[in-house]
């Protein structure tokens, strides 16, 4: 991998970094923001699957569907398959609480955001975990 690719799988790891912290933080306000911290769940899923195709030098869609995203890092790595269930349940948050009257009218609850939470971890983990050292640093 050459240095500006290695850049580019980096800034993405630390923008889905940036997702996960920002996602923690707002939870943990005394009035919670939810809505938005379970968005930054769904963001740093994205960008991290995003970071690993990035670095495999595949192009990849303007997308949010995370499932998508899966299933197109499945095809070189079979081992992403087993992140389908929790790309399912974490595509709907990229739009699912930013306006009002949608599908989801309430806002989300604490287990449902602790669930997308503990789903974003997990994928960026494996993400980390399969890239070279050099673009983590």
């Amino acid at each position: 991998m050459d240095e500006a690719a290695r850049e580019l799988v980096h800034d993405w790891l630390m923008r889905a970094d940036h997702d996960l912290r920002s996602a923690r933080a707002l939870s943990s306000l005394a009035d919670p923001l939810l809505d938005t911290a379970i968005y930054h769940c769904q963001q740093a899923a994205e960008k991290s699957i995003k970071a690993w195709l990035q670095g495999r030098d595949e192009p990849f869609p303007k997308t949010h569907d995370i499932s998508d995203l899966v299933e197109q890092a499945a095809v070189s790595n079979p081992d992403f398959a087993q992140l389908e269930k929790a790309a399912a349940v974490l595509t709907p948050y990229a739009t699912a609480f930013r306006y009002p009257g949608g599908v989801f009218a309430a806002m989300p609850t604490g287990e449902e955001f602790d669930e997308a939470l503990a789903h974003a971890q997990t994928i960026y983990d494996f993400v980390v975990n399969l890239l070279p050292k050099e673009t983590k640093q």
